[in-house]
C-alpha cells in the first residue's frame, strides 16, 4: 500500500497526516499544516474520505479546508459538524485499497480510534514508535485533563489482541514510521506504559 506522509514540510507543531492513494483515495488526519491541500493536489485529483483517529487540535485543524477544497466523506468516532459518516468498535472501513478495522483506544483522548489491516497500523497517537520520550516503541501521553493511563493501557491490550501477526507496517501521529515487527513495537510500548512513569518527568 502507497502511504504519502504531507506533513513533512512543516515548520510548526502538526500531527502526522497520511495520504493513502488508490480506490477509495483517504487522507488520515488533517493536522495544522498550511500547505496540506497543495500537498495533496501534488499527488491525487480527488480524495473520497478523511479518516480521523481523534479530535484533538493537532488532529483536526485543516479539517474544514480540506472538507471545503475536496468534500470528501469525513469519518469518525465522536460527534463533529462535518463529520458525515459515523465509525464504531469493529466497524470495517477502506483506506486506499485495504479494509481496515476501527479499534476504539481511548486513554489519550475519549474519542480515540486506531485503524488494522492485514498489513498496516494507523494507530494515531495510542502507540508512536519514537517521539522524544521514548525510541522503538512510546505511547500517547495521558497527564492532561480528561486522559487516563490506566485506560490507554487497556486500549493497548486491545490493540495488541486485534492485530494480525501479518502487521508490518505502522504509521502514527507523531515520530516516525515504523516497517518490521510492529507487534513487538506495540508490546514495548505497553511495558513502558505499565511502569507507570511519567513520559515527561521534566514537564
Amino acid at each position: 500500500m502507497e502511504v504519502h506522509t504531507v506533513t513533512t514540510g512543516a515548520e510548526s507543531f502538526t500531527c502526522n497526516v497520511f495520504l493513502v492513494p488508490g480506490e477509495r483515495t483517504t487522507l488520515v488526519d488533517t493536522g495544522t499544516y498550511d500547505g496540506v491541500i497543495d500537498e495533496i493536489r501534488d499527488r491525487v485529483d480527488a480524495l473520497d474520505a478523511v479518516v480521523l483517529t481523534h479530535q484533538h487540535g493537532d488532529h483536526v485543524d485543516r479539517l474544514s479546508a480540506v472538507s471545503g477544497r475536496f468534500g470528501p466523506e469525513i469519518y469518525a468516532f465522536a460527534d463533529h459538524p462535518l463529520r458525515t459518516r459515523a465509525i464504531a468498535d469493529g466497524d470495517e472501513i477502506q483506506i486506499g485499497d485495504e479494509s481496515f478495522e476501527v479499534v476504539h483506544t481511548p486513554g489519550h483522548a475519549d474519542d480515540h480510534v486506531s485503524f488494522v489491516s492485514e498489513t498496516t497500523l494507523f494507530a494515531g497517537d495510542v502507540v508512536v514508535h519514537d517521539d522524544g520520550a521514548f525510541d522503538d516503541g512510546s505511547f500517547g501521553r495521558t497527564d492532561m485533563a480528561g486522559q487516563s493511563r490506566e485506560t490507554l493501557i487497556e486500549s493497548i491490550e486491545r490493540l495488541l489482541d486485534r492485530l494480525p501477526e501479518t502487521v508490518e507496517h505502522m504509521y502514527s501521529g507523531h515520530g516516525g514510521e515504523f516497517h518490521g515487527d510492529v507487534r513487538t513495537v506495540v508490546e514495548r510500548a505497553l511495558d513502558r506504559a505499565e511502569r507507570r512513569e511519567p513520559k515527561y518527568p521534566d514537564k
